[in-house]
């Protein structure tokens, strides 16, 4: 990277994408007033208007941008914060001298205030107070904190968070939503400094409060770049800080604890109940457990309430807890068996986790089929333990209920493995061939033809598809692993596969045509007859000619 900066081309490419950081290399001669900080640059690049841009190099999430245009204002790095990165990188060795300016302007500019009277001081932000409605929030705040009046610090809090100064129609728009997610972020920070000026408890409650505003309006708020996320962590951090600090009633907090993770708010704030430990003591923590086991017998299916009992009963290594959670509430294809049998496993008991597994196939609903992971894990098992047979008999199952080219595959393994596929293979054609006219594969055609495809087995593949309706991707398959035997039958699946291309555009077209000549020309040469090729592509070629695209791929390929 340039000398004295922590980014380069390749991360401005990365946050702009390919089209935006073309278009900035164009501006380049747009950038003016460049100017560099501790951590920050700023200039003017000028395009529609004058635009306002700034990067910052040292943020919790490495480079980042800002700009005032109006695609920069939706949250996107625009192609004039790409202009004003490359000019930087373009001239690296004025970066220090530039930070060097900076700091000197700095420097000057705090001697020159701290030789202000009290009253040009006041002058002065009382100007800036008049001018900037956010830092007259943030001192309004601030001032109500140091008077200790707790209703005013709610009230501005409550403001802070109010999403209505920013919703458009009922709504805060992408647009919007990162002016709101800095307007909240200043409600933690007031909230925070409560707990640096010895006021804990109150600042406990308010935490409490603005996570509960915070999580009625998240719905109102369009938060693809997860704002509310990150004020909720900060919330998080903030009442967990003011708890230590102020150690309140343990039962109270258990109680709260309980109920917070136990509602929608949680979301937001994603609270560890071990990290309060420290806060609640021996006796909060066993409070936390009985309340917590209580909400979970009273809803044994509630997700909240199987994530509390789980996290508590990993803490404190009760395997046989974890499972008591889960087997309350078992899937109906087994999948909560297998990770209950995954948990045995770690804890070293294989034999009970052996039996969960096997427990998860016998009691899968008679209409679903048993998870595909539960099977993998069981015949891992059973070739493991030379119960090869068992394996089989799973797998058949398993191909029974969902006839796809995996699950044959899969028999296809464990049977070879076993010595029985001749038998299990006759067994599982039967049930393909009987499907062949209704059940399709995933991406088209009978799963019968695919099956003997990957078997090796061309003829019998070519017969199937001869008599069922095979889709265009198989009749490609079959041409190209027969080509060599059949070539005649090879070339008229080429010659028919290659005519709707005629009349289609596009470099994929171009591609899958300039293919299946090459595949043609190899069946000419196989049967001898090169000069009907030549013909054919001559014509395509008269007939083609305004396609450049193609014509210069079949000059590549020597067509």
């Amino acid at each position: 990277m340039a000398q004295d900066l922590d980014f380069d081309e390749d991360d401005l490419r990365a946050l702009a994408g390919p089209r935006s950081f073309e278009r900035g290399r164009g501006y380049l001669a747009e950038v003016t007033a460049v100017e560099v900080g501790d951590g920050w640059i700023t200039a003017t690049v000028h395009g529609t208007e004058a635009y306002q841009a700034e990067l910052t190099l040292d943020g919790p999430d490495g480079l980042a941008g800002e700009c005032d245009c109006p695609y920069g204002v939706e949250g996107n790095f625009c192609k004039h914060l790409v202009a004003l990165g490359l000019t930087v990188l373009a001239e690296p060795e004025a970066v220090p001298r530039q930070r060097g300016r900076a700091r000197t302007r700095a420097q000057e500019l705090d001697a020159w205030l701290a030789a202000r009277s009290k009253d040009e001081l006041l002058a002065l932000v009382r100007e800036q107070i008049a001018d900037d409605r956010q830092l007259a929030r943030r001192l309004e705040l601030r001032a109500a904190s140091a008077h200790g009046d707790l209703a005013e610090v709610r009230a501005r809090i409550r403001e802070l968070l109010d999403t209505a100064p920013f919703a458009r129609y009922g709504y805060v728009e992408y647009a919007d939503a990162h002016a709101y997610g800095e307007q909240a972020s200043q409600a933690v920070s007031a909230i925070a400094a409560l707990t640096a000026a010895g006021r804990p408890a109150d600042a406990t409650s308010l935490c409490r409060e603005a996570m509960r505003l915070l999580s009625e309006g998240q719905d109102a708020i369009d938060d693809s770049d997860g704002h509310l996320g990150r004020i909720g962590a900060a919330l998080a951090e903030a009442h967990l800080n003011a708890c230590r600090a102020a150690r309140p009633d343990p039962d109270e907090t258990a109680r709260w604890l309980v109920g917070h993770l136990l509602s929608d708010v949680d979301d937001l704030t994603g609270i560890d109940p071990l990290d309060y430990a420290d806060v609640l003591g021996a006796q909060g923590m066993c409070r936390v457990r009985e309340l917590a086991v209580t909400a979970w017998r009273g809803n044994r299916t509630g997700w909240a309430e199987k994530y509390l009992m789980e996290r508590l009963a990993r803490a404190e290594g009760d395997v046989d807890g974890w499972v008591a959670v889960h087997a309350a509430d078992l899937a109906p294809d087994g999948s909560t068996h297998l990770s209950v049998a995954r948990e045995l496993d770690a804890a070293g008991r294989p034999d009970e986790a052996l039996r969960w597994a096997e427990r998860g196939v016998e009691e899968a609903h008679d209409d679903v089929t048993p998870d595909h992971a539960l099977i993998d894990y069981l015949c891992d098992r059973y070739t493991r333990a030379n119960r090869l047979h068992d394996g089989v008999a799973l797998r058949r199952v398993q191909f029974t209920a969902r006839r796809s080219l995996v699950a044959y595959q899969q028999l296809r393994t464990t049977a070879q493995a076993a010595g029985c596929w001749q038998a299990e293979r006759e067994q599982a054609l039967v049930l393909l061939r009987a499907d062949a006219g209704q059940q399709q594969s995933w991406y088209g055609g009978p799963v019968l033809v695919d099956a003997l495809l990957d078997d090796g087995d061309v003829e019998a593949a070519w017969r199937a598809a001869a008599a069922t309706h095979a889709h265009d991707r198989q009749w490609l398959a079959l041409a190209d692993q027969a080509r060599a035997d059949r070539p005649a039958d090879a070339l008229g699946v080429y010659l028919r596969l290659a005519e709707p291309l005629m009349t289609q555009t596009g470099n994929a077209i171009y591609a899958r045509l300039t293919g299946l000549l090459l595949s043609m020309r190899d069946c000419h040469r196989r049967l001898g007859t090169e000069d009907e090729f030549t013909v054919y592509l001559a014509a395509l070629r008269a007939s083609q000619k305004r396609k450049r695209n193609l014509m210069r791929l079949l000059v590549q390929h020597d067509l």
